[in-house]
Parts: structure tokens; C-alpha cells; sequence
């Protein structure tokens, strides 16, 4: 097996195929960081979803709420918080959307930054579907440039044995492994990663819808549990505002 190995494969092959080689190479490498990486910064998120939940609330104040979760630029919840104190804040200055009540403005601030912080999660999962469905295809045309390079080989010693054979295309079809060995974790990792973006973006969803109903209600108990219950109270402020 030593003289079929990925070893073999790069010491026997010529430019293209050392190119695809370190081509896959790479493109694993960057797929397991993007995996880690995201899988530990979901970990970080639920941690947060969690202090947010047992300490936000508890708070005097929204503002003693961001202090109490810790206020930053790597703390979604924060963020949306302070979008809507900063919506807020707003109610008496001349604003172009001249209509827009203050609920709806705060509502649309809110959302704004959710969506944001939503799309930001997403960061690294285009590079896993990528990774997770060329890395096949690259490792396929190492496989065909090899038994290309094989029946050449085959032909111009008018030999067609299997001792000729077997060992060029051995070391063609290692190509295809090595391009499934990059393949399979990316498209595990994606799942993975979307899985966990997932339930994040589920948490920021509540927190956002719990934290407008406090500004349309000013009480938080009573219709953020609701809320919380109902999943997404997409009338809830809608019927608040009009009572």
C-alpha cells in the first residue's frame, strides 16, 4: 500500500497533480477551521441566549439589562437592545418616515438589527457548500488526468498488462478518495453549523419579539411569555397598539 499512498501520488505526479493535491489539501484544512470556529462561537452564543434570558429581564432598566449581559460588538443581544434604545430615543426628533408611530419605529430598528445579526451567522456557511460539493469534482479530474497520463504511458510502451496498469491507475483513483475524504466533513460541518445557527437565530428571534412587546405594552411578564410560548406573536403588537 506504501507504493499507492497520497505520498506516492506526489512524488510520481506531475505539476497538475500536485496542484489538485495541495488544492484539496487546503480546502480541508480551511473547512475543518470554518467547523471549529463556528461551532465554538455558536457554544459562546447559547451561553449568551442563556445570561440573557435569566439576567436581561431581571434588570431595573434596559439599560441595566445591556450592562448586565455585557454590552459589545460580539453580543447580538446587546446589539438589538441597543437599537431599540437608540429607536427609542428618537420619538422626538423629526425623522423621515414622518407616519411611522414610535412602536413601528422601534419595531423597524429592531428587526433591522436582527436581520443583521441573522446574516452574520451565515458567515462560513457558503465556504463549507462550496468545499463540500467541488471537492468531489476536483478529485474526480485528478482521477482522469492520472489515467490519462496512465494510458499514455500504456501506449507508448505497447503494454497493456496489469502490472502497467495497476499502479498508475491505483494512485488515479487515490485522487477521488482524497476528494471524498475533504468532501464528507464539509457537508457534515455545514449541516452542523446550520443546525446551530438555527437555534441561535430562534433565540434572537424571541428576544427581539420580547423586547418589542415591552416597548409597546411596558410590561414585560405577562406578553413575553406569550410570546415566548407562541413562538412568533406576529399580531401581538399589531393588536397592542391598537388597543
Amino acid at each position: 500500500m506504501e507504493n499507492y499512498g497520497l505520498a506516492n501520488v506526489w512524488l510520481q505526479g506531475d505539476v497538475v497533480t500536485r496542484f489538485l493535491i495541495t488544492i484539496l489539501l487546503g480546502m480541508s484544512s480551511v473547512s475543518w477551521i470554518v467547523m471549529i470556529v463556528k461551532g465554538m462561537a455558536n457554544r459562546r452564543l447559547s451561553r449568551m441566549g442563556l445570561k440573557a434570558h435569566k439576567e436581561f429581564w431581571a434588570a431595573h432598566s434596559i439599560e441595566g439589562g445591556i450592562a448586565a449581559i455585557g454590552a459589545g460588538t460580539d453580543n447580538p443581544y446587546s446589539n438589538i437592545a441597543t437599537a431599540a434604545v437608540e429607536a427609542q430615543a428618537q420619538k422626538d426628533q423629526p425623522l423621515l418616515e414622518g407616519s411611522t408611530s414610535n412602536t413601528e419605529w422601534v419595531a423597524y430598528c429592531v428587526r433591522n438589527e436582527l436581520d443583521e445579526q441573522i446574516a452574520h451567522l451565515q458567515g462560513g456557511l457558503a465556504v463549507l457548500a462550496s468545499i463540500g460539493s467541488t471537492a468531489p469534482f476536483i478529485g474526480l479530474f485528478g482521477t482522469v488526468w492520472g489515467i490519462y497520463h496512465a494510458l499514455i504511458a500504456i501506449g507508448a510502451s505497447g503494454q497493456a498488462s496489469l502490472d502497467h496498469v495497476a499502479g498508475p491507475v491505483g494512485e488515479s483513483l487515490v485522487m477521488t478518495a482524497v476528494g471524498l475524504f475533504v468532501a464528507i466533513p464539509a457537508v457534515l460541518g455545514y449541516n452542523y453549523v446550520a443546525r446551530g445557527n438555527r437555534t441561535v437565530a430562534q433565540k434572537l428571534m424571541r428576544f427581539s419579539h420580547q423586547l418589542h412587546v415591552y416597548y409597546v405594552t411596558g410590561n414585560k411578564m405577562r406578553e413575553a411569555q406569550a410570546a415566548k410560548e407562541s413562538g412568533y406573536p406576529a399580531h401581538t403588537p399589531a393588536t397592542a397598539t391598537s388597543a
